[in-house]
């Protein structure tokens, strides 16, 4: 149905084209019977070549639409991929339509045949016609691609796009086009300063655009006038001119870089704020290096490129404005001249931004890649050195390099072949400039000081042109970066943490009732089945298990990082999604194996959440996680800089900070996840006292594999590959057999082989117990 109404347009505007063509020829002064204007055809005096261009572009639109009935499926195609040979030849005959005008007026001087004005008129008309016709033929879909059914291979067919939709370059350019709007909203805090900057641009573009016409004047003053007064005058409003708009260029340059210096502020901070605000799977789902990358590098581009191309692009509109102005009233016929070339400057600028655009997108992503390698490669440096990798990292970096290089090779290509045909077109259009120019000068149609002044003003607008094409390429960079930027901070997370519940007082009974959960990054493992036990207040509930049995997943549901698949966690027999964000964080501490710190000082790494908290305060929480003796003998004490992610502290150091962390808010239920694996036996045995200590008004859930930590929590529970196998305390587990009992028997053996005939362990009380080597035949022999 589509595939014929467009054969029925073009068809009815190919007739229309023919019929309005041949009665503006017919009637126009020059025109005579066909035949005889054939036979003596003057390209100065007759029209008869427009109405055969008109013949030959009717011709083309009757073979595509032919091609398009008789063929719905590869008729479209192949006129999609022809589109830029019809532009081309529609530019060709537009510029040919000039050249036909200015041999025209050189036999008619006056030219005022208003037939030939309305034939010259309804050459473009019906060019932009023909390309818009071409399009819609192009965009036609078959019923069968409607249907989804494919005609051929699909390695064979191409993008084509759904019933009624645009084209898929069309909506890339309407994406390019959302984005650069949406990019400059956010300067809409800075409008004062916009317009600030506007009016010095436009002071600014008007006093450089003065510049070549007092020129001129000056030229003629001392060749054709030989008038010292008019010289000087002339010369004069140069200087001032120049004065004035260097000034104004100064303020513009200066306001405009404030405005984006402000732009790459805000967006830095959007885009974090949005980061900070996802949900834990799109941490796991994107990698740091990528994330880092958007908010450094693409952000930096985005900034960098848009505020320098935007302040190109308007002072250079601005002045080509005024230039055209000047070059018509200085001489129409050299205006024609200088256009002539500048559609075919557009095509390439065009089809050159397309690819660039494709290509910086390539890039940025190459780069992303090489920044995880490097990202990955210096975090964990210590890893590389120990396996001393140094080499093989350097080259993965150096073959990721060499990805982005391959990319680059091909900008620089591109780049050399858009100069390449830019230059040699402005080359022809400043020749014909030249030789046309020094024409009208001789026949006395235009002064020698206006042919200069038209040179230079020929100049200026081919500076202004390709400045503008460098700028398409530069924004279009900028946009594919800003389209990285945006999609983040757009994105909307899809675990929301907006829970209103934040009751005066919670009792911290915590109970799991059948969980099942599996990552969103591996949605096809379920990592808890069907779990269910409770968390009572003042109680101490250990969870041990091998590893990989979703020990440590307990925790990330409890904290409300990842949503379930089914079941709930309750909370005082509420959902802990219900729970405000802070305030759930508020009651709940977690302190894991390998805890996190910030490149920031001691202090500040306890007090980390809390708005206002004493040094007193800090204190006694580092006491009581046995931390206040190594902290005071450091040489800044509380005040040392803990390094980046704690790396100026050992591993039992920043453990004990990290429990100092979160004894600090007296949490009501507090989590340790392997919390003590890297402290000695005093230490540990100091922090337990800490915790358990006074359990009244706490919540106490312990991840441990040493058994002294677990042997006298209040309730174990068993887990093995997602699933609660055992349930209860030290001495029923022992008796019960099964998994708790193998585990203790095969961590007991291996403290055991690993003395050589005598083991020494620690002691619920902090003693050490020394037995003589033999197979235990239950924990009490050893008395952990």
């Amino acid at each position: 149905m589509r595939a014929r109404t467009a054969v029925a347009s073009t068809l009815a505007f190919s007739g229309v084209d023919v019929a309005v063509t041949t009665l503006l020829y017919l009637q126009g002064p020059s025109s005579k019977d066909v035949l005889q204007d054939l036979r003596s055809f003057n390209v100065f005096n007759s029209t008869l070549d427009v109405w055969g261009g008109c013949l030959y572009r009717t011709c083309a639109l009757l073979g595509a639409a032919i091609g398009v009935a008789k063929n719905a499926t590869h008729g479209p195609r192949r006129l999609k991929a022809s589109q830029t040979c019809i532009l081309l030849v529609c530019l060709l005959m537009g510029i040919y339509a000039m050249v036909k005008l200015l041999l025209y007026s050189e036999v008619r001087r006056t030219v005022k045949d208003p037939w030939f004005w309305s034939l010259f008129a309804w050459t473009y008309v019906s060019l932009a016609g023909t390309f818009c016709q071409w399009q819609l033929l192009a965009s036609v879909t078959s019923s069968s691609e409607t249907r989804g059914v494919s005609p051929e291979p699909r390695a064979e067919t191409e993008e084509v796009c759904d019933p009624g939709s645009a084209p898929p370059q069309q909506r890339r350019d309407e994406v390019s086009g959302a984005t650069i709007h949406k990019l400059l909203s956010y300067t809409k805090p800075d409008a004062i300063f916009l317009v600030i900057a506007a009016f010095f641009l436009l002071v600014a573009a008007l006093g450089e655009t003065f510049l070549p016409y007092y020129t001129g004047l000056a030229i003629d003053g001392i060749v054709i006038q030989k008038s010292m007064d008019q010289f000087s005058t002339a010369v004069m409003i140069m200087s001032l001119l120049a004065i004035g708009s260097s000034f104004a260029a100064g303020i513009r340059g200066g306001v405009f870089t404030l405005i984006f210096a402000r732009l790459n502020i805000r967006l830095r901070n959007c885009l974090f704020k949005s980061l900070v605000s996802q949900e834990m799977s799109f941490f796991d789902e994107n990698r740091t290096g990528d994330i880092i990358s958007r908010l450094t590098s693409d952000t930096t581009i985005v900034s960098d490129l848009v505020s320098q191309n935007i302040n190109i692009f308007l002072r250079n509109v601005v002045k080509a404005t005024g230039v055209i102005a000047f070059m018509f009233s200085l001489s129409w016929q050299l205006s024609l001249v200088t256009f002539m070339g500048f559609p075919i400057i557009m095509l390439v600028s065009d089809l050159y931004g397309k690819y660039y655009k494709k290509l910086s997108k390539e890039v940025q992503s190459a780069l992303a890649k090489a920044n995880n390698t490097a990202e990955e490669t210096i975090s964990a440096m210590k890893t590389v050195r120990s396996f001393a990798n140094e080499e093989v990292e350097a080259h993965v970096y150096w073959e990721k390099l060499q990805q982005v290089y391959k990319l680059n090779k091909k900008e620089a290509v591109a780049y050399t072949y858009y100069v390449w045909s830019s230059g040699l077109t402005l080359l022809v259009v400043q020749v014909s400039i030249l030789y046309y120019g020094g024409h009208l000068v001789i026949s006395g149609q235009m002064t020698s000081g206006n042919l200069i002044s038209f040179i230079i003003y020929e100049f200026v607008l081919g500076d202004c042109m390709e400045s503008v094409g460098s700028v398409y390429s530069g924004l279009m960079q900028g946009v594919g970066a800003a389209e990285k930027v945006f999609e983040f901070i757009d994105r909307k997370p899809t675990m929301l943490n907006d829970g209103t519940l934040a009751p005066d007082h919670v009792d911290g009974k915590v109970e799991f009732r059948n969980v099942t959960f599996s990552y969103c990054t591996r949605p096809a493992t379920q990592v808890l089945q069907n779990v269910s036990f409770t968390l009572s207040p003042g109680k101490v509930t250990a969870l041990v298990g091998p590893s990989g049995s979703g020990k440590s997943s307990c925790v990330n549901i409890l904290e409300n990082f990842y949503p379930l698949q089914d079941g709930q966690v309750l909370l005082d027999e509420r959902p802990i999604n219900m729970y405000d964000h802070k305030y759930l964080h508020s009651v709940i501490s977690l302190v894991s194996q390998e805890p996190v710190l910030f490149a920031r000082s001691i202090a500040d790494n306890i007090s980390y959440g809390l708005t206002s908290v004493s040094f007193e305060s800090v204190v006694q929480s580092a006491q009581k996680a046995n931390a206040h003796a190594f902290i005071s003998e450091l040489q800044d004490g509380y005040h040392t800089e803990a390094g980046e992610k704690g790396t100026q502290l050992s591993g039992g150091q920043k453990q004990r900070v990290a429990i100092a962390r979160a004894l600090i808010r007296n949490p009501l239920i507090l989590i340790l996840d392997e919390a003590t694996s890297a402290l000695d036996a005093e230490s540990e045995y100091a922090i337990q006292q800490a915790i358990y200590g006074d359990l009244q008004s706490h919540t106490v859930l312990v991840i441990a594999h040493r058994l002294s930590t677990v042997e006298k929590a209040h309730n174990i529970i068993v887990l093995d590959k997602g699933r609660v196998v055992q349930q209860g305390t030290h001495k029923a587990l022992m008796d019960e057999g099964g998994l708790y009992s193998k585990l203790v028997q095969r961590q007991i053996l291996g403290l055991e082989t690993g003395t050589g005939g005598s083991c020494q362990l620690v002691t619920s009380l902090g003693t050490v117990k020394t037995e003589s080597a033999k197979t235990p035949g239950s924990l009490e022999e050893f008395r952990l």
